[in-house]
C-alpha cells in the first residue's frame, strides 16, 4: 500500500549528506581570511580575526626601511690567540710559554663587521636605528631596497633607550615611514616587522602584539612591546608596524636560547622614541628631567601600611638634599600618586615620566603621606651623569647582623630568581660576620624572625631591635631549593 508519509529509513540517508555539506561550506568560509563573528562581546574592529592580506602593508613600508652594515676597527690579541683561555687556572704551566712567545707581540687590529635594519624619517635623510647596530662605528653603509648604496653618518646616539639617529651623507629623495601611536596598542592586535634578520634583506613576518610593558632588565626606561613576529639577528632598529601602515615601534631585542627566533621578540614604542628622536635630531644627545629621589615599587603590604587607596604609586626612600624634591617639600616615606594629574603605577613609569619632562618645567606631584594626599609643586633640573642610578636605588637598611636588606622589588626579585612578589630579601652579605656565619646568602628571601612574619622592612627593623646584643635569633628564610630555619647570634 502507497503512503503520502515521508519512509524514515530512505529520508536519514539525505538528512546526513545535508548536514555533510552544510558543515564542509562552513570550513571553506572559515577558511578565508575575513573571518567575522556575530557577538556583541567584541568590538567591531576585533570581529576581523585575520587580515586579507600584509600586500599592501609592505609594499607602502619596504621602500622606507633599510639595510644597514657597519664596520669598526678591534683590537684583538696576538695571532690565533684572541680568544685563548687557560683552563688549568692561573698556575697553568704552559702560561709562561704563551706568554713569552706571544705576549710582547703588538694586538692584532682587525675589521669587525655587523648587520642591522633602520627607517627613513623624513626626506631629509634622518634614519632611526638601534644604538647597538651603529655604536663605535668606523664606516657605516646604508642599503635601499632599490639597492642603491650610501654612506651614513652618527647623529646621536641614546644607549639607555638602545636608540640612534644616523643620517645618509648624500640624499636623494628617500621614501619614509609615517610614525603612529604605540599607546593605542592593543594586546592580541596584528603587527608586521620589515628588516634584514641574518643579512636576509627586507624580510616581512607578521604576529600579534604579545603584551605590553615589558621590563627585561636591559636598561632604566625598560617599557617593551612583545611580539611573537619573527625578530632574529639583523631585525635590530627595524620597524614594527601596525595595520594602518605605521611604525609603532623600533625592533630591538629577542628572547632566545638558540639564538633565533622561539616566537618573543621586543620592540620600543615609537611613542617613547619620538621624544628622544627629537632631542637627537636637535643636539645629538638626550638630557632628562631630574627629581631628586630614590624609589621603589609599592607592593601590596606596603600600601595598606601607608594607606595608599588603589595601591598604586611610588614609594620615596630618600630625598637628595638640595635637588627639586627636597626644595618642595618631598619626604622619604611619600607615596607619589600622580605627576601633572597621570596617575603613576609604579616606579619605573615615575622614572620615565620625569625623565621626559623639560629641564626648567614645573610640575604638580600628588603624594599620599600619613594616609592623606598632598600637592606639590617641583621644578625639575637636568638629570646628570653622577646622578645615574640614583633614582631607582632601593632603600636598604644597614644592620649589625653583617648583611644588608632591601625590600622585594621586581628588579632585584628579577635579579636573585624570586617567585614571591613581597618580603625582605638579603642584597649582600659581610664576610665573617653573624650574617655570614650563619650561612646567610645573597638573594634570601626573610619570611620569618623569631616566628615573627616579615613582610616589609619596617616588619624587619622591628623585630631586629628586639633583640639584645649576644642573644641569638631564629629566621626563616626562602631560597630556592626550598626554607631553611637558620640562627644568627647578634
Amino acid at each position: 500500500m502507497h503512503s503520502d508519509r515521508p519512509n524514515k529509513k530512505r529520508a536519514w540517508p539525505l538528512l546526513l549528506v545535508v548536514a555533510l555539506v552544510s558543515i564542509a561550506a562552513g570550513v571553506f568560509l572559515a577558511s578565508g581570511f575575513n573571518i567575522t563573528q556575530d557577538t556583541s562581546a567584541l568590538s567591531p574592529s576585533s570581529t576581523v580575526m585575520v587580515p586579507a592580506s600584509f600586500t599592501d602593508i609592505a609594499m607602502a613600508v619596504s621602500p622606507a626601511v633599510v639595510n644597514i652594515r657597519t664596520e669598526k676597527v678591534v683590537k684583538g690579541g696576538g695571532p690565533g690567540f684572541r680568544h685563548f683561555q687557560n683552563p688549568f687556572g692561573k698556575d697553568d704551566q704552559f702560561r709562561d710559554f704563551f706568554e713569552k712567545f706571544f705576549g710582547d707581540r703588538p694586538p692584532r687590529e682587525f675589521k669587525q663587521r655587523s648587520l642591522g635594519s633602520g627607517f627613513c624619517i623624513d626626506k631629509e635623510g634622518f634614519i632611526v636605528t638601534n644604538n647597538h647596530v651603529v655604536e663605535n662605528a668606523d664606516e657605516i653603509k646604508v642599503k635601499l631596497k632599490n639597492g642603491k648604496e650610501y654612506d651614513a653618518k652618527i647623529v646621536g646616539r641614546d644607549a639607555k633607550t638602545d636608540i640612534a639617529l644616523i643620517k645618509v651623507k648624500s640624499w636623494q629623495g628617500f621614501t619614509t615611514a609615517k610614525l603612529g601611536d604605540s599607546d593605542e596598542l592593543s594586546v592580541g592586535e596584528w603587527v608586521v616587522a620589515i628588516g634584514s634578520p641574518f643579512g636576509l634583506e627586507h624580510t616581512v613576518t607578521a604576529g600579534i602584539v604579545s603584551a605590553k610593558g615589558r621590563v627585561i632588565g636591559s636598561g632604566p626606561y625598560d617599557d617593551f612591546i612583545q611580539t611573537d613576529a619573527s625578530i632574529n639577528p639583523g631585525n635590530s632598529g627595524g620597524p614594527l608596524i601596525n595595520m594602518k601602515g605605521e611604525v609603532v615601534g623600533i625592533n630591538t631585542a629577542i628572547f632566545s636560547r638558540s639564538g633565533g627566533n622561539v616566537g618573543i621578540g621586543f620592540a620600543i614604542p615609537i611613542s617613547m622614541a619620538r621624544g628622544i628622536i627629537d632631542q637627537l635630531k636637535a643636539a645629538g644627545s638626550v638630557t632628562r628631567g631630574w627629581l631628586g629621589v630614590s624609589i621603589q615599587d609599592l607592593s601590596p603590604d606596603l600600601a595598606e601600611y601607608y594607606g595608599v587607596k588603589g595601591g598604586k604609586g611610588a614609594l620615596v626612600g630618600e630625598v637628595f638634599p638640595g635637588d627639586p624634591a627636597d626644595k618642595a617639600g618631598i619626604e622619604p616615606k611619600d607615596v607619589i600618586i600622580e605627576v601633572d594629574g597621570d596617575k603613576i603605577d609604579d616606579s619605573r613609569q615615575l622614572s620615565q615620566k620625569v625623565a621626559g619632562i623639560t629641564v626648567g618645567e614645573k610640575i604638580t606631584l600628588k603624594v599620599v603621606r600619613d594616609g592623606k594626599e598632598r600637592t606639590f609643586t617641583v621644578k625639575i633640573t637636568k638629570r646628570t651623569e653622577d646622578k645615574e642610578g640614583l633614582a631607582m636605588k632601593q632603600p636598604k637598611e644597614e644592620t649589625d647582623l653583617g648583611m644588608t636588606v632591601s625590600t622585594l622589588t621586581r628588579d632585584l626579585a628579577r635579579q636573585f630568581d624570586i617567585s614571591e612578589d613581597e618580603g625582605v630579601v638579603v642584597t649582600s652579605i659581610e664576610q665573617g660576620g653573624p650574617a655570614d656565619k650563619a650561612d646567610v646568602r645573597e638573594g634570601d628571601l626573610i619570611l620569618e624572625i623569631d616566628h615573627k612574619p616579615i613582610k616589609i622592612l619596617e616588619d624587619y627593623q622591628s623585630q631586629i631591635d628586639k633583640v639584645k646584643k649576644g642573644d641569638t635569633v631564629p629566621i626563616l628564610v626562602k631560597r630556592k631549593k626550598g626554607f631553611l630555619a637558620l640562627n644568627i647570634t647578634k
